[in-house]
């Protein structure tokens, strides 16, 4: 190699210098200022999130994911300064993409239900809740599923597509739950007056709320019995003790008060034992 070629690289390597180091020089602050400023807009997102009372368990993933795309849309323009052609990185990055959505249909139908769920908030921990036809209280709410807690004490995962794509029934919404309780009576009583002795009893089960006040009404006729219901109000943490309190409060009452009751084959009244 002679010295005329080696002016040459040199000249070669010279022109490149000057031509690409203003570039990587503003790559690189663009890089500084741009992580700089993608950190500040993260924080004042998460800032605003927790001031808007957003919810907890889904607030750091929004707040990591804007940081994210922040992030990459800085290393495009950067990569875009030096000269890299963008185009076919922006299609790489969208067909892969599209290849994990499509494989994890499933998963992100569950995570886009759970961010709706933490957003408009139909229930939240400690309702009584009935979900995809399932009941319990809400020990949790993930991303991906809503944890139940039956009467049991059984847990039960509930993916959250199945939640929003059926009717939620929340016991807890207005701070009280009504018992579903029914009791026969024969034609020949009274209703007036059991109507009053299954209100004095239940005004006296600590567990049955004032207000709403209870209600005692004839549901239906039925060939050998009327059928009454009883439908007392309690708080949401109540409902199985209210239930259990309340029927052993009736029984207790119809033996007291000698109230008859038509068995099944409607052919003789019978007494109600203690």
């Amino acid at each position: 190699m002679n010295e005329q070629q080696i002016q040459g690289y040199y000249d070669k390597v010279i022109d490149f210098a000057i031509t690409f180091a203003p570039k990587l020089a503003g790559a690189i602050l663009l890089l500084i200022a741009g992580f700089w400023l993608a950190k500040k807009l993260a924080n004042l997102f998460a800032l605003s999130l927790e001031r808007a009372k957003f919810s907890k368990e889904v607030a750091p993933f929004l707040v990591s994911f804007a940081g994210a795309a922040m992030k990459v849309i800085v290393l495009l323009a950067a990569a875009s300064i030096i000269g890299i052609e963008t185009t076919s990185i922006v299609g790489i990055l969208a067909a892969a993409g599209f290849a994990v959505g499509f494989a994890l249909q499933g998963s992100l139908s569950n995570f886009a239900a759970g961010i709706l769920i933490m957003v408009f908030k139909p229930y939240k921990m400690g309702d009584i809740v009935e979900l995809a036809g399932k009941f319990g209280k809400v020990e949790d709410i993930h991303i991906f599923n809503t944890i139940l807690v039956t009467p049991g004490l059984k847990t039960q995962i509930v993916p959250n597509g199945k939640v929003i794509d059926g009717t939620i029934t929340n016991f807890s919404a207005k701070g009280a739950v009504r018992i579903e309780l029914n009791v026969t009576m024969p034609y020949m009583e009274s209703f007036p007056r059991i109507k009053e002795v299954l209100l004095n009893t239940l005004d006296t089960v600590p567990i049955v709320l004032k207000k709403p006040a209870p209600e005692v009404g004839i549901e239906r006729f039925d060939s050998h019995n009327i059928l009454v219901a009883v439908r007392p109000y309690v708080k949401p943490d109540d409902y199985w003790d209210g239930i259990f309190e309340v029927h052993k409060a009736v029984k207790t009452a119809f033996y007291e008060n000698n109230v008859h009751i038509a068995y099944s084959d409607g052919i003789e009244l019978g007494t109600i034992g203690a």
